[in-house]
């Protein structure tokens, strides 16, 4: 069994996995991150991005052992020191959740997003988010809370 030495949140992790383990499932099985969630299986939902040498991927359609090698944030990576993220901070203030199930998703994407463009408009927004599925919102309140997000992180 090949060995994946990854840094996840941080920390250096080294682990055996099987050749088709997923990084999703490497995440929650392998490490006990379960922030990262498992929507689909098919990529078309988000539920399960991460950021990826700092960019946003679907950890259901990339192997562990294609991330050897590299550095992983999940979203339990992303408050720090007991302090949330400004979007986190944001998709509480904004309503931007309700069952919560896509909102780890969610938030990665748009901390890619804004990590890309500071001040996006609500259409790159909403275009950013639309490979990640909300099931209750409607996506009004998530696009809020990324705006909020946004200016947030301008003024810090």
């Amino acid at each position: 069994m090949p060995q994946v030495q990854v840094t996840v949140n941080g920390r250096a992790q080294s682990r055996d996995v099987e050749p088709r383990t997923l990084l999703v499932h490497f995440l929650r099985e392998g490490l006990g991150l379960t922030g990262t969630h498992v929507g689909c299986d098919t990529s078309q939902c988000g539920a399960c991005v991460v950021h990826l040498d700092g960019r946003s991927v679907k950890a259901c359609n990339v192997l562990a052992a294609q991330a050897d090698g590299s550095s992983v944030t999940t979203i339990e990576g992303m408050t720090t020191n007991g302090v949330m993220h400004a979007l986190q901070a944001a998709f509480k203030e904004e309503h931007g959740l309700q069952c919560g199930f896509c909102t780890p998703g969610m938030i990665m994407t748009a901390a890619d997003l804004l990590a890309r463009n500071a001040n996006p408009t609500e259409d790159e927004i909403r275009q950013a988010l639309e490979g990640n599925l909300c099931r209750c919102t409607g996506y009004h309140n998530i696009v809020r809370a990324v705006q909020l997000a946004a200016r947030s992180m301008a003024t810090a």
